[in-house]
């Protein structure tokens, strides 16, 4: 069985061939851990191999894992959906939000920022599929909603996020993915972020821009919801 060292490796190398073969330089490629289902122990084991970045999409047993690391100096990128009565602890344990899609959410986000800390790197979630299933505000909602949240204090306006509907399709899943940057593209703001891509479709995200890769089962192996 492989270790989470190994699949580190074997994903570094993945992400720097795609990155090679798009002409981008792999340095401008993120990857973000994915530990929903893992236990602290496994982000022990992942830091170990040099990671400082995971994304968790359940509140509470991110807060846990939180507790349990707090030696360590990692970086927390909630990338689940946010209900109204969850967003004061994400405001207050989180340095990225991936998955904001609505003005509401923003707001309480702002709002419930401690002083102390720097501002929320967020990322807005675009439904690019429309599927009726996934959470994101739809293309025709982004600029309205990202020119609003470039207002609220206590936040930083980093790009967009998606969650493109599942293809083996390498050609479909660049247009889902080339669909994003365009929108990023015409909001004509300083954005950096294009968060996108999976372990199943990291090199079509990276040929079109990606620069978070989120990778849980080719680190983490598959998950268990057993619990």
């Amino acid at each position: 069985m492989s270790t989470i060292a190994e699949n580190i490796a074997k994903v570094g190398v993945r992400i720097d061939a795609a990155a090679q073969a798009a002409n981008r330089e792999k340095s401008a490629v993120g990857l973000l851990a994915v530990s929903k289902t893992k236990p602290a122990e496994a982000i022990r084991e992942a830091f170990r191999a040099g990671l400082r970045d995971f994304g968790e999409n359940y509140l509470q047993e991110a807060l846990e894992k939180q507790q349990q690391l707090n030696d360590l100096p990692l970086v927390w990128h909630f990338i689940g959906p946010i209900q109204s009565n969850k967003t004061r602890p994400i405001a207050e344990h989180f340095d990225w939000v991936h998955s904001v899609d609505r003005l509401k959410i923003a707001e309480r986000l702002s709002a419930q920022r401690p002083a102390g800390l720097p501002a929320l790197n967020i990322c807005l979630q675009v439904n690019v599929s429309a599927e009726d299933s996934k959470s994101g505000c739809s293309p025709d909602e982004i600029y309205t909603l990202a020119h609003a949240v470039t207002q609220l204090p206590n936040l930083r306006l980093r790009g967009l996020m998606a969650i493109p509907e599942p293809t083996d399709d390498p050609v479909l899943q660049r247009e889902a993915f080339a669909k994003l940057r365009r929108l990023q593209e015409t909001l004509n703001l300083p954005l950096d972020t294009l968060s996108m891509g999976m372990s199943h479709d990291l090199e079509a995200a990276i040929a079109e821009g990606a620069t978070w890769v989120r990778i849980g089962t080719a680190l983490f192996g598959a998950r268990d919801y057993s619990s």
